[in-house]
């Protein structure tokens, strides 16, 4: 059987975004037997949904398994679904969806390991110095309960873990950089819960950063990678695969 896999990602003009697709797509397809992989997106620019599933069936696949690129359950993942199941009675070969990326234990293994690189060489004061998670943002209160459930995974780990969120929803990342202020810290450590380096990683949470070290006169501030190309990711997306695969039965 000749499968293909295909990520669905929200979507972003950033070249940066579209680099760290390709380059996930490629390092699944190395590890994992697929036929065909590559990404689409859902909204903002081609390839949308359709496109990316008839490039799949360029490649005279016999399966499509494909997977919501998504950290946060939500409209965004709804919609993503909701599009792909209709196309599922249109093309003429097998489709599953997996689960999306949020609740899953490995990225909060990933944003672990970007803490620990952070942290490593650095004179940590444990009982003082603050982490502070930024997430997005939402309106939908199950991104928010998805999010927080990486947060307080944190917290088996490190004494003072605060989050905030770059809009949508308190607290923004001020009044999470305030709290933070609250266990007089010697140093404060930024965790940027995002799966790209668009504009919010290379832009936006650094002026909302700024902002806030200028108001509360602290600037002993470091910030971490994103989550990226990860290895983890990929044994992820390569695990939820299989697992939707297996229990779907078509493709035995």
């Amino acid at each position: 059987m000749k499968k293909a896999l295909l990520v669905i990602d929200r979507g972003s003009k950033m070249k940066e975004v579209q680099q760290e697709l390709l380059d996930t797509c490629l390092k699944i397809k190395s590890q994992a037997d697929y036929h065909y992989v590559d990404y689409c997106f859902l909204e903002v620019l081609p390839p949308f949904i359709g496109e990316g599933i008839r490039k799949c069936l360029e490649h005279d696949i016999d399966s499509i398994t494909v997977v919501p690129y998504f950290l946060y359950p939500g409209m965004k993942l709804k919609d993503a679904v909701t599009q792909t199941a209709h196309f599922t009675k249109l093309i003429p070969c097998k489709m599953v969806v997996t689960k999306p990326l949020s609740y899953q234990p490995i990225i909060s293994k990933i944003v672990l390991d970007r803490v620990n690189s952070l942290l490593h060489g650095k004179n940590i004061n444990k009982e003082n110095d603050s982490l502070l998670l930024i997430g997005h943002g939402s309106s939908d209160k199950r991104a928010r309960d998805a999010f927080l459930y990486t947060v307080n995974g944190l917290k088996s780990h490190f004494k003072h873990v605060n989050y905030c969120f770059l809009e949508l929803e308190p607290p923004n990342i001020e009044e999470g950089f305030k709290d933070c202020l609250i266990s007089s810290p010697e140093s404060i450590f930024v965790i940027p819960y995002f799966l790209h380096k668009g504009i919010h990683i290379q832009k936006d949470i650094l002026i909302d950063i700024d902002k806030a070290s200028k108001k509360y006169n602290f600037t002993n501030i470091f910030i971490s990678e994103h989550i990226g190309v990860d290895s983890l990711i990929i044994d992820l997306v390569v695990s939820l695969a299989k697992e939707a695969e297996n229990k779907s039965g078509i493709f035995k």
